[in-house]
């Protein structure tokens, strides 16, 4: 069985569980945006502690989703990918041998889970997003990007669930007080996707099997909401949700 649970998610801080379950069940946490007591609490509402954690994959450097990653995983021994780029943003930081590079379309066997790291258009120097599946069901996350390419369609395509990130209303951010510079990064090709952007890949990804959409990444400052889907906000994430 897999399943998943957000931790929070939203400018403030990502981090994502994902769980292949049996008898010893595998668990990675996709980011670590959150500082390591309020990731400690929140792991601990979902039942579990940091110890419990078999690995770390950090999509990209911005502080709201490496966070604590490297404390983490020195204080628990805990193996970290990233791309090669992510962590050269970051000042190439020594993880006492922890450190795995994670490539564009270049699978990870982690056991229990699979996962398949791609490349997406967002302003940072080598972001990868992911899917994962324990061989019966696959989750797609895709929660900071400026627009979708064929390519990662391709890589989301037969999703039982879905994170996808729904960031801002277009007209909302047009209006907003936001500075100009932010407004064109935000709003922009290598930003973040709009509702309405959003909307159209959940509309290109639906089929039978879609059991879960989760809106991630909303932006409380420009109003977002959504509906007849899960909200994954930034205080307290998600429930698991199962495939």
């Amino acid at each position: 069985m897999l399943r998943f649970r957000s931790l929070g998610s939203g400018s403030t801080g990502n981090a994502t569980l994902v769980e292949a379950g049996g008898p010893q069940p595998f668990r990675l946490l996709v980011d670590c945006g959150l500082g390591i007591r309020q990731l400690g609490m929140r792991l601990a509402a979902a039942g579990l502690q940091p110890a419990d954690i078999n690995a770390i994959f950090i999509t990209h450097e911005h502080g709201d989703h490496i966070g604590c990653a490297r404390a983490l995983a020195l204080r628990h021994r805990i193996p970290v990918w990233m791309s090669q780029g992510t962590h050269a943003a970051t000042g190439a930081p020594d993880y006492d041998g922890l450190l795995r590079m994670a490539r564009d379309a270049q699978a990870i066997d982690l056991g229990g889970l699979q996962l398949m790291p791609f490349a997406v258009a967002h302003d940072v120097k080598e972001p990868l997003q992911l899917s994962c599946t324990d061989g019966a069901a696959k989750l797609g996350i895709l929660t900071d990007l400026g627009h979708a390419t064929p390519q990662v369609m391709a890589h989301l395509r037969a999703c039982h669930a879905l994170l996808l990130e729904a960031n801002h209303d277009t007209d909302l951010l047009a209006q907003s007080s936001y500075p100009a510079f932010l407004k064109q990064r935000v709003g922009g090709d290598h930003g973040h996707l709009s509702n309405h952007a959003a909307a159209a890949i959940a509309g290109a990804l639906t089929h039978s099997g879609l059991r879960h959409l989760v809106a991630a990444h909303l932006s409380e400052a420009l109003g977002c909401h959504a509906s007849d889907i899960v909200v994954a906000d930034a205080a307290s994430g998600t429930p698991w949700l199962e495939l």
